[in-house]
C-alpha cells in the first residue's frame, strides 16, 4: 500500500537523528507489535498501521514538552497524502492519547485501534528492549543509574512525570512494572507477562550485583 511504504519513509526521515529508544527502529518494533495483535482483533488496520508508524513522530520528551508538535506535524504529512478526514482525525487521537504520562493520565477517546497501538508501544517499553531503552534513555539524560537514598515517586501528578529526574532504576517502578497490569488486550496481556517477568528476574540481579553478592 502505498499510503504506508509513504509514512514509513517520512518516519525514516523525520527520526534520523532521534535518541536511540524513540528513532525508527523504535517506530519498527512497535509497527510489528502492532500487526501481531491486530491480528486477532477486529479493528480498522489501516488506523493500526498509521497510528503506530506516527505515534512518536514528535514525541514531547524532545519538544520541550509540547504535546502538540506530534499530532500537528502527523495531520499535515497525512493531509498531504490526501487521507479522509475520519482516518486522520482517529489517527491524531490515537497520537494524543497514547502516552503513560506518570500513570495518572485520563484517555479523552477510546477505539480497538488506540488500544492495539497503545499495548504495541506499552510492550516495547518492556522486557529486553525495555530494560535497554530505559538505561539508553537515563544515560541521554545523564542521570544516575541508581541512587538508594531516592524513593521512587509512585503518585506523580502528570507535570511531575514528565518533569522528573530521579534515577533510570525508579522508573522501573513509576513506569516500568506497571504496564502489565495496564494492557487492553488479551494478546498484549499474554506478552506483556513474560516480558514483566524478565524485567523482575533482572531487578533482582542488579540488586545482588548493586549489594557485592555472589
Amino acid at each position: 500500500m502505498q499510503l504506508i511504504n509513504n509514512t514509513i519513509l517520512f518516519v525514516k526521515d523525520k527520526l534520523e537523528d532521534a535518541e536511540g529508544g524513540h528513532d525508527w527502529f523504535h517506530i519498527e518494533r512497535v509497527y510489528k507489535n502492532a500487526l501481531l495483535i491486530a491480528d486477532g482483533e477486529e479493528c480498522d488496520l489501516t488506523v493500526v498501521k498509521l497510528g503506530a508508524l506516527l505515534h512518536d513522530i514528535a514525541d514531547s520528551k524532545f519538544h520541550g514538552g509540547d504535546e502538540t508538535v506530534g499530532p500537528k506535524t502527523a495531520r499535515t504529512f497525512l493531509e498531504s497524502q490526501h487521507v479522509s478526514e475520519d482516518v486522520i482525525s482517529h489517527v491524531i487521537a490515537i497520537i494524543e492519547n497514547i502516552s503513560f504520562k506518570g500513570g495518572n493520565f485520563e484517555k479523552k477517546f477510546n477505539s480497538k485501534e488506540l488500544e492495539i497501538v497503545q499495548d504495541a508501544d506499552r510492550l516495547d517499553a518492556i522486557g529486553a528492549i525495555g530494560i535497554a531503552r530505559t538505561f539508553n534513555y537515563g544515560g541521554f539524560k545523564n542521570r544516575p543509574l541508581y541512587n538508594p537514598t531516592i524513593q521512587p515517586n509512585l503518585n506523580m501528578s502528570k507535570e511531575e512525570y514528565k518533569n522528573s529526574e530521579s534515577p533510570t532504576l525508579n522508573h522501573f517502578y513509576e513506569k516500568l512494572l506497571l504496564l502489565k497490569d495496564k494492557m487492553n488486550t488479551e494478546t498484549g496481556k499474554k506478552i506483556a507477562q513474560k516480558r514483566h517477568d524478565f524485567m523482575v528476574t533482572f531487578l533482582s540481579q542488579f540488586y545482588a550485583e548493586w549489594d557485592g553478592q555472589e
